[in-house]
């Protein structure tokens, strides 16, 4: 028996993938900029700020199984998962906004007040992303359906990075030359990403449907429990969550140190929104291009492949001099191309791991699957925060002045070595995801066959 095809028409794959545009607006800019903002502008020690985003995570740790399980069990007129699209996008922008506003309090104050906003935004972040995430595979079961709506997804989420890498900075330096403080600059950068990505969350509600029915009676069975049943059944997801944390934690400690890294070793902080905008770019190349290649090379290829490149663009930052910008944007160009289709191919695969894990264990758990994922991407995007500012602060990084040449190794360090390593890690993984693409549709018509 073969699988069921649901052909997504341009249109809602389009207005699926504005969800991703509208996350990256929001939490692209506090992934790369809140650390920075926090050292820089707030007044937070980075060793502080660092220890601060590794708590958030911990907490994340707890919270986000119980969000997946409640997501799960979601029954609606709208749907299991569109409701959160339309009930927490504005929320979300609140709580954007509030991250990046500077109340006058004492030292302590500011750093209470941090982990209570940031707190709260992950939270929300979690409540609306999970389920945005679970969509997809209730939008289809097709694998080349599911690679060619997120290959738009991925797309419209790297022009989000485009326009936060490049359009950040530029709005803060516009806001400052208008004689506005700094932080009052951030704060209404934010709130303009705060406003547009609540828009284009309210435009995915109303232009994508759910069509893979999950009965009732099965959500009811859901609980917290089978999350570990899921790590113990479900190894395509257990590597899966090993790809996050690991890709997604590089990518967030390049995008975070690259400010410093302009700023200060190669000296042309003019330069940040320019090197922020090619780690995006190729993303309007590869994207278009990744449902081709998956097709022609297969998964465990490519994946190797796109991380190969991303290996060696970091690798070559080491040797390059920081004077010689032309070869450091190369290097920059290189990285991003691996970095933006590895990121791509990585999302793609989730689907299938629901399905695998309804097919072992009979419960199909979209929300809590993503909610565990969520977690692991969650904790990949925070240590752009965790390890950068503890490095930093262990080479003697001070904030808004000349760094010393023992600062200056810290930050090269940590752009370019530290991420090499990681990436190996995830390369060894890949051998050893058993999901190919045959054995996925064979999983898929079983559980057709099951209904």
């Amino acid at each position: 028996m073969k699988p069921t095809v649901h052909r997504i028409s341009s249109r809602e794959k389009v207005g699926y993938a504005t969800g991703d545009l509208a996350f990256n607006l929001i939490y692209q800019t506090v992934s790369s900029y809140l650390l920075f903002f926090y050292t820089d502008v707030f007044g937070i020690s980075s060793a502080a700020a660092g220890l601060m985003f590794l708590i958030v995570r911990i907490f994340d740790a707890v919270v986000d199984p119980l969000i997946g399980t409640v997501v799960d069990r979601t029954n609606s007129k709208y749907g299991r998962f569109r409701p959160y699209l339309l009930y927490g996008a504005i929320p979300f922008a609140i709580m954007s906004v509030l991250c990046f506003t500077t109340p006058g309090f004492s030292d302590t104050g500011k750093l209470v007040y941090a982990y209570i906003t940031y707190i709260l935004l992950s939270v929300t972040y979690t409540t609306i992303n999970v389920p945005y995430g679970a969509l997809t595979s209730v939008i289809t079961q097709d694998n080349k359906e599911v690679v060619s709506l997120t290959s738009v997804r991925v797309f419209f989420s790297n022009i989000g990075g485009m326009i936060v890498t490049y359009g950040v900075p530029l709005l803060v330096g516009v806001f400052a030359a208008a004689n506005m403080k700094t932080s009052s600059s951030w704060q209404l950068t934010m709130t303009i990403m705060g406003v547009l990505g609540c828009l284009l969350l309210f435009y995915c509600f109303f232009n994508t449907k759910e069509r893979v029915k999950v009965p009732d009676h099965a959500a009811e069975k859901i609980n917290l429990k089978d999350a570990f049943e899921q790590f113990r059944v479900n190894r395509p997801l257990v590597l899966i969550c090993l790809f996050f944390i690991i890709n997604f934690g590089v990518n967030s400690i390049i995008n975070s140190v690259g400010v410093y890294y302009i700023t200060y070793n190669v000296d042309r902080p003019d330069l940040v929104k320019w090197y922020g905008l090619l780690g995006v770019l190729p993303a309007l190349v590869c994207m278009p291009l990744m449902p081709f290649l998956y097709k022609w090379m297969g998964k465990r290829t490519l994946l190797f492949t796109t991380l190969t490149f991303k290996m060696v663009g970091l690798l070559a930052l080491w040797v390059i001099p920081p004077s010689m910008v032309p070869l450091v944007l190369t290097a920059r160009i290189i990285s991003a191309i691996g970095t933006v289709t590895a990121g791509g191919l990585c999302w793609a695969l989730v689907p299938e791991t629901i399905d695998y894990g309804e097919y072992k264990t009979g419960k199909r758990m979209g929300g809590l699957i993503y909610a565990i994922i969520g977690f692991f991407y969650k904790f990949g995007m925070a240590l752009g925060g965790i390890v950068p500012g503890l490095i930093l602060d262990r080479f003697g990084y001070v904030a808004n002045q000349a760094q010393t040449l023992t600062a200056l190794h810290g930050i090269l360090l940590t752009t370019t070595i530290i991420p090499a390593v990681f990436i190996i890690i995830e390369l060894i993984a890949i051998y050893f995801y058993n999901l190919d693409e045959k054995e996925h549709k064979r999983v898929v018509a079983e559980l057709e066959a099951r209904q």
